[in-house]
């Protein structure tokens, strides 16, 4: 089987010439015709995947995308793994504003591989020469077409060489920015806070000596991180607590502690896994953030085919898992005390990012804490991917039509009105397991949970395909204030649990 991790490099850059041309036509002329190919796989580690419950609906995170399809001129060719249910597609198009469903639909081309194994689906569509075939046929004219992805690894890379099209993500060759120890690498160079650490650390010998070096140089210290360099949603974490340690700390004596008082992240992961990914990916180590009032915000960007930096958002992250370190969720936009805060420092690294040749979007997170002063934020690693803010960010600008002004540090519509939201793609209750999309569908209609155009606030719902098998669920909820979306996600939570024990779903 062909690795398709030695693409022709020269080929891609080729390729990648024609991104900029067709971004300045588009931005020209919005009635420009052109094709998005969606490829939604995640081409990450496949043992940190496999941890996540429902994983292979996750490539229903991009149908987000679907929402380009208001511009009549725009065709949409989006592969999955297995079949798209047309419940869930026959949803999103009905979130379309002035476009008949029947116009859209005839703009758009579900293709799929029939493999839900956990290979990503990029391998998946390199290994079918006819669906890859199928893919050419659809998108008509490569001239004007270009590909979308999750994130852009070598196999990415192999796959927009083959359909001829470019890739706007960033080049995979590129990808050590965005991993632990190239993340605290760009924060130094952009001067910006970071935590005490160490980086480019290659296995856990390494790391019990940057733990004692950490400790020698800030006796106080309670507890330290340790991260795999290509870990994600904190799965790749785990703590190393001092408490009643001796007072000599030693590299010999953090080695021997290390499998009784290393804590990780991951549920059900062992100390001899962990260690072995870490010799795998090799990582990093860091003073745990204490604090008072502590959150973890973070701020989202893109640079553009014509090379410049956008700030698109921030956010307050909800995090959970043994020491709170799981990607949960969010809110949109980050507390006003700090937002502007978070504006200076994203804007900083993203300078660096852009002249070291990034496109595309990209996120960077932060731990913050009040101090006397004021916030203290310390920046902490960067994704370069779309990210769990992706789709609520695409369906609030879609469905509302406005932008988030970084000025004023708000999201505005064209009438002038604030829209804030709580979002989260892991609402995860096993009674939901009664239901079938077609019955969240039902619920939805009858209790107007949907989102409504013309008070342009309400819910939106995405990984409908988990919901049977996992009792999991994706949920936008978009209101005037933060507060709002929050009580409305609580409300639609209460109406889905009665909905479920009224089927005698819950026990007693």
């Amino acid at each position: 089987m062909p690795s398709f991790t030695d693409y022709d490099r020269a080929a891609l850059a080729r390729i990648q010439t024609k991104l900029r041309p067709m971004f300045e036509r588009f931005q020209d002329d919005r009635l420009a015709p052109r094709t998005i190919v969606v490829v939604p796989g995640l081409s990450l580690d496949a043992d940190t995947l496999a941890k996540i419950d429902g994983v292979r609906h996750y490539e229903e995170r991009q149908l987000s995308m679907l929402m380009w399809l208001r511009l009549p001129n725009t065709r949409i060719v989006f592969v999955t793994s297995v079949p798209l249910d047309p419940v869930v597609v026959d949803y999103y198009l009905s979130l379309l504003q002035g476009v008949p469903t029947a116009h859209a639909r005839s703009r758009l081309t579900l293709l799929s591989a029939y493999d839900s194994s956990p290979v990503t689906l990029t391998r998946k569509i390199l290994e079918r020469p006819r669906l890859l075939a199928r893919i050419r046929a659809a998108i008509r004219d490569p001239a004007f077409a270009h590909m979308s992805v999750f994130n852009a690894s070598e196999l990415e890379a192999a796959l927009a060489i083959q359909l001829g099209i470019p890739l706007f993500a960033c080049d995979p060759d590129l990808a050590h920015l965005g991993n632990k120890s190239g993340s605290r690498r760009a924060f130094k160079a952009a001067g910006v806070d970071l935590a005490d650490g160490v980086e480019d650390l290659r296995d856990m010998d390494d790391a019990a000596a940057a733990i004692a070096s950490l400790k020698r140089g800030n006796p106080s210290l309670r507890r330290c991180v340790i991260k795999h360099n290509d870990g994600f949603s904190g799965e790749g974490n785990a703590v190393f607590d001092f408490d009643e340690a001796t007072s000599s700390i030693t590299t010999e004596w953090v080695r021997k502690e290390l499998p009784r008082r290393l804590r990780c992240e991951a549920a059900n992961e062992s100390f001899e896994h962990y260690s072995e990914k870490f010799r795998e990916m090799g990582g990093i180590v860091e003073a745990w953030v204490e604090g008072e009032d502590k959150c973890s915000p973070s701020v989202q960007m893109r640079v553009d085919p014509l090379n410049r930096l956008e700030l698109i958002s921030t956010h307050d992250q909800t995090l959970g898992g043994e020491s709170g370190q799981i990607f949960l969720g969010s809110t949109f936009p980050a507390r006003e005390a700090y937002r502007r805060d978070l504006h200076e420092a994203g804007w900083r690294i993203g300078e660096v990012l852009r002249e070291r040749g990034v496109l595309g979007r990209f996120a960077i997170d932060f731990v913050s804490h009040r101090t006397a002063a004021g916030w203290q934020h310390v920046a902490i690693e960067i994704n370069l991917r779309k990210g769990g803010t992706t789709l609520p960010f695409h369906m609030l600008q879609f469905l509302t039509s406005g932008k988030y002004d970084s000025e004023s540090a708000r999201y505005v519509t064209p009438m002038g009105q604030n829209r804030c939201y709580y979002a989260t793609d892991t609402l995860v209750r096993p009674h939901y397991r009664c239901f079938t999309p077609e019955d969240l569908i039902d619920i939805v209609v009858a209790r107007r949970l949907h989102f409504d155009d013309t008070r342009q606030r309400g819910i939106v719902f995405n990984l409908l395909g988990a919901l049977s098998e996992f009792g999991k669920l994706g949920v936008v909820c978009i209101a005037e204030t933060v507060a709002e979306a929050k009580a409305m996600f609580d409300e639609a939570t209460d109406i889905l649990d009665r909905e479920a024990n009224a089927h005698g779903t819950i026990a007693d």
